[in-house]
């Protein structure tokens, strides 16, 4: 697969990454954290069936394109392991085979398809790879287990919308051995309409900063969410500036170094 002429990358507003790809859009509601989900409040707003998995006819091969080195989040409108999207992957994954030269953040609800998904090259995963689980609460934190069981150079699980609270203190032999990076948020939403935002405690950030430093995970926080915004009477609605919080928050670290990369 050659790659083709230079294309402008946009930058997300996701403070943890650079531009976002999304090779297909479309999903389906797995657990809690997918109630408010921003990708079926914007799908809506444009007259779109948010359930419907469709393949990208503009940008399925948008990071052949890119010719500077680039941290992408990897399926933010879906799911890279969803199994409406099986037909697409494997040309997904040369594509990511192919630019070497970017970083690909997989972030998924659904670890328990991530075996039967990879290619057959994977070995102890591809270098440019990082993998994911969003764990929301102690419903979902199952997920860490099943991604520690996966081959992955780097392993990382997102904590946002962090909408309850998340005990590890039995996975801290998994976490030291197996992961390497954790994201904490809370949820942003609105106070009316079909799109809210649920309640977040400081209790549950601190907790799970002081988990990051017994297991050697780095750790970004990328906001604290509308109800602490709220709150605290900060700003910005969505607690994202991290100039307004206490100094034992503003921590945004990288698992490994990204000063090639340009980020939101």
């Amino acid at each position: 697969m050659e790659k083709n002429k230079k294309s402008k990358v946009e930058l997300s507003k996701i403070q943890w990454t650079g531009p976002t790809w999304n090779p297909w859009h479309g999903c389906a509601k797995v657990s809690a954290a997918c109630k408010f989900c921003y990708m079926f409040r914007d799908k809506e707003r444009y007259g779109q069936n948010p359930t419907t998995v469709l393949k990208s006819k503009t940008s399925f091969d948008a990071p052949l394109k890119w010719k500077e080195p680039q941290l992408i989040f990897t399926c933010s409108w879906s799911d890279w392991f969803i199994k409406d999207a099986d037909e697409w992957r494997k040309d997904a994954w040369e594509i990511i085979k192919n630019t070497p030269e970017h970083t690909y953040q997989i972030l998924t609800k659904r670890p328990e398809r991530i075996l039967e998904c990879l290619p057959e090259d994977w070995g102890d995963g591809y270098p440019n790879v990082w993998l994911g689980v969003s764990v929301e609460s102690d419903a979902e934190k199952h997920r860490i287990e099943t991604l520690s069981k996966v081959p992955a150079r780097i392993r990382f699980f997102s904590a946002e919308p962090l909408i309850g609270e998340l005990n590890l203190e039995d996975y801290s032999e998994i976490l030291t051995q197996k992961f390497h990076w954790i994201i904490l948020g809370g949820e942003s939403g609105n106070k009316t309409g079909k799109y809210l935002f649920r309640e977040c405690k400081m209790e549950w950030f601190t907790k799970l900063i002081d988990v990051s430093r017994q297991t050697n995970m780095k750790v970004f926080v990328k906001q604290l969410g509308t109800h602490l915004a709220g709150e605290f009477g900060l700003k910005d609605r969505h607690g994202g500036n991290i100039e307004e919080w206490e100094e034992s928050l503003q921590i945004r670290e990288f698992p490994e170094s990204i000063e090639k990369y340009r980020v939101a």
